[in-house]
């Protein structure tokens, strides 16, 4: 007996809504977040990848074999990879009997001592009379003879030492060609590379661009640069030269950046991601770039008002993954549709959910 009269109330409500019998029409609205339109920079980005070098590197090759001594550093420390160096310090020396003989300082020393001796006395005699021009002429030549005998000897005597002719970073300190450390004392042949002096303090990163992306670079353009090792952190840098010709190989355009790396933070050899602004707007009317949908092909924006969107086609320009430009159709201060729009028309009923 409940059961039944259950049933009849609910009969009751369902046909005894309304005084004609017909029931009122529920109106839907699509629920929808929405956000402000604003200004602000947008930027036209190029993401490549390179790889860090020294701005400039010098190799001190030995001059003649012989036995090598690195020299020392602050604290009269030896020398090691990693130290920093002034311009005109020297790095290591090479001593030995091939030096002594390569240079032959001594024996030419002795002979301009006595190539001047002889000039000293056939002036006098010339001055006397004694003699004739002639004579003192010859005594002159080959007092210049020895001088520049002499002069050679010192100057083979001076490339015995290794001094770099730029203050930087040791990279590479005496190492064999398998790579191993020499120690003092050890035998070196004439011609061996026994350091590398990089000024760090200026780095370059050579990027390669392909495709459209290397029409689209020209010098002084802005860079901001990453390495792994700093996820938070970007190295400021620019463009300062393109490559006259492309990689055959790779079909890509070298692309140099100069960063200042005063703080040493980044190293030769490192791995980087480079970003180029190849251009910047500032004070743009940007919308994020979830706003933006097709409609029939056309870019378009679905705008709050009062309860509906008002459908409008825009153009866009710059942007990245979150914002973008948009120019025309659109003001600052203006609400548009973000999620939610999938199945929006112009004019629809809205719900704004959230923003």
């Amino acid at each position: 007996m409940r059961t039944v009269i259950v049933l009849m109330s609910l009969l009751m409500l369902l046909t005894g809504c309304g005084g004609d019998g017909q029931g009122n029409e529920v109106e839907f609205k699509v629920p929808v977040s929405v956000r402000e339109v604003g200004t602000g920079t947008v930027e036209d980005r190029i993401v490549a990848t390179g790889t860090l070098r020294a701005e400039r590197i010098v190799s001190l090759r030995s001059e003649s074999a012989g036995i090598l001594q690195i020299a020392s550093g602050a604290g009269g420390r030896r020398l090691a990879e990693g130290d920093r160096v002034a311009a005109g310090q020297a790095i290591a020396e090479i001593t030995g009997e091939d030096v002594r003989l390569a240079a032959r300082t001594d024996s030419n020393r002795s002979r301009y001592q006595v190539a001047l001796r002889d000039h000293e006395s056939k002036k006098l005699l010339f001055e006397e009379g004694l003699i004739s021009d002639t004579e003192l002429q010859s005594a002159e030549s080959a007092l210049a003879d020895a001088r520049l005998e002499l002069d050679r000897s010192l100057f083979t005597e001076s490339r015995s030492k290794l001094l770099t002719p730029i203050g930087g970073v040791l990279l590479q300190l005496a190492r064999d060609e398998s790579g191993q450390p020499l120690a003092d004392g050890q035998l070196v042949a004439a011609g061996q590379t026994l350091a590398q002096v990089a000024n760090t303090a200026t780095l370059i990163a050579d990027i390669n661009l392909v495709g459209p992306d290397a029409a689209r670079v020209i010098p002084g353009q802005e860079v901001r640069l990453r390495h792994h090792a700093w996820e938070d952190h970007s190295f400021a840098g620019k463009v300062i030269r393109l490559a006259p010709s492309v990689d055959s190989t790779t079909r890509t355009l070298r692309v140099e950046v100069e960063l200042d790396n005063r703080e040493g933070r980044l190293k030769p050899g490192m791995f980087i991601e480079a970003t180029v602004v190849a251009e910047r707007r500032l004070e743009a009317v940007v919308v994020p770039r979830a706003a933006v949908t097709e409609r029939a092909g056309r870019k378009v924006l679905f705008v709050l008002k009062g309860q509906k969107v008002e459908l409008r086609e825009v153009g866009l320009g710059l942007g990245d993954d979150d914002v973008v430009e948009v120019r025309g159709g659109i003001a600052s201060g203006e609400r548009v549709v973000i999620k939610g729009l999938e199945t929006l028309t112009d004019g629809a009923r809205v719900r704004v959910s959230g923003s």
